[in-house]
C-alpha cells in the first residue's frame, strides 16, 4: 500500500517534465553550404602551387609562380597575344560555343522528349546517337573540315554534334523518370496529350535536361579548344597553342583559367535561363479556369 502511494506521489512530477526533443541525424551532405570547404580547398591548392614554385621543385619554365601568371594575365589584357586582343580571343570562343549550344538545345531537347515518348522515334535516333556519341570529336573533325571548310561553319557543326547527344539522351532519361501515377492522374482528369507533355512530362524532365546541358557544355568546351588548336586564327584554344609553341607556360595557365571561368559562367547562365524560360512558358500557357455560371 505504501509503495502504491509513493508511485502516485511521483506521477505528477514526471508529468511536469518537458518532453525531450531528439534531433534526427541527416543523411548525405545535408542542406549546409559547401562554399567554405570549396574556398578552403582552393586556398590550399594555390598555396601548394606557390610553395612548389618558390621552392623550385619544378623549373619555372614548366611551373610558373602565381605572380608570373598574374603578370601574364595583365599583359594579355593590355597588349593581347597572337595578333589579337584578349576580348577578340574570348569573343570568338564564346560565339562558337554559345551558337552551338543554342542549336544543340533546340534540336536535342525535342528529339530526346520524342525518344522517351515514342517507340518509333527511339528506334530511328537511338542507333546513330549511340554510334557516334562514344567517338571523340577529333575523330570526325577532319570530315567536318573536308565537307564544310575551315571556317566557322565546320567548328559550330562539330560542337553541335558533340553537344547534341548528351542533351538528347538526358531528355529521354527525364521522360523515363516521370512518375506513372502523375500521368494516370492527369489522364483521369481528362488531360490531352499536349497538356500531358506541357504540364507533367516537361516539368518532370527539366532536371535531367539541365544536367544534360551542363554535361554538354563541358564536352563542348573540350571540343572547342581541340578544334581551335587545329584550324583557327582566333580563340582561346589558338591562344594556348601559340603560347605553348614559345614555351610561354604562364600564358598557357592564363588560357586555362579563362576557359574555366568562361565555362563556369556560361553553364550557370544557361541553366538559369532554362529555368526562367520554363517558368515563363508554364505560366503563359497555363489553362485559365472557366467562369462559373451565375444563378
Amino acid at each position: 500500500m505504501t509503495d502504491i502511494a509513493a508511485v502516485d506521489a511521483q506521477a505528477p512530477s514526471s508529468a511536469e517534465t518537458p518532453p525531450r526533443l531528439v534531433r534526427m541525424r541527416g543523411f548525405g551532405i545535408g542542406e549546409r553550404s559547401t562554399l567554405p570547404i570549396s574556398i578552403a580547398t582552393g586556398v590550399v591548392i594555390i598555396a601548394a602551387w606557390w610553395g612548389a614554385s618558390e621552392a623550385r621543385l619544378v623549373s619555372h619554365l614548366f611551373l610558373p609562380t602565381p605572380r608570373e601568371v598574374v603578370s601574364a594575365a595583365i599583359s594579355f589584357y593590355q597588349d593581347g597575344y597572337a595578333n589579337a586582343s584578349m576580348w577578340e580571343h574570348v569573343g570568338a570562343s564564346l560565339t562558337r560555343i554559345l551558337c552551338a549550344a543554342a542549336i544543340a538545345i533546340a534540336l536535342g531537347t525535342p528529339v530526346g522528349l520524342l525518344m522517351g515518348l515514342s517507340r518509333w522515334t527511339k528506334g530511328v535516333f537511338d542507333t546513330p546517337i549511340e554510334f557516334y556519341w562514344p567517338l571523340p570529336p577529333l575523330a570526325y573533325l577532319p570530315l567536318m573540315i573536308i565537307w564544310l571548310g575551315i571556317g566557322e561553319v565546320s567548328k559550330i557543326a562539330l560542337l553541335t554534334m558533340a553537344m547534341f547527344a548528351p542533351i538528347a539522351l538526358s531528355a529521354q532519361a527525364g521522360v523515363r523518370s516521370v512518375s506513372i501515377e502523375r500521368v494516370n492522374a492527369a489522364l483521369s482528369l481528362g488531360a490531352t496529350r499536349f497538356q500531358l507533355l506541357r504540364e507533367i512530362v516537361l516539368p518532370s524532365a527539366l532536371p535531367e535536361i539541365l544536367t544534360g546541358v551542363r554535361i554538354a557544355l563541358g564536352v563542348g568546351w573540350g571540343t572547342l579548344v581541340a578544334a581551335e588548336l587545329i584550324a583557327a586564327t582566333r580563340g582561346i584554344g589558338h591562344f594556348i597553342m601559340s603560347a605553348s609553341q614559345f614555351l610561354a607556360t604562364d600564358f598557357v595557365f592564363v588560357g586555362i583559367g579563362i576557359i574555366a571561368a568562361s565555362a563556369f559562367a556560361a553553364r550557370d547562365d544557361l541553366c538559369a535561363r532554362g529555368r526562367e524560360s520554363l517558368k515563363f512558358i508554364l505560366i503563359s500557357f497555363a489553362p485559365v479556369a472557366a467562369p462559373r455560371a451565375s444563378g
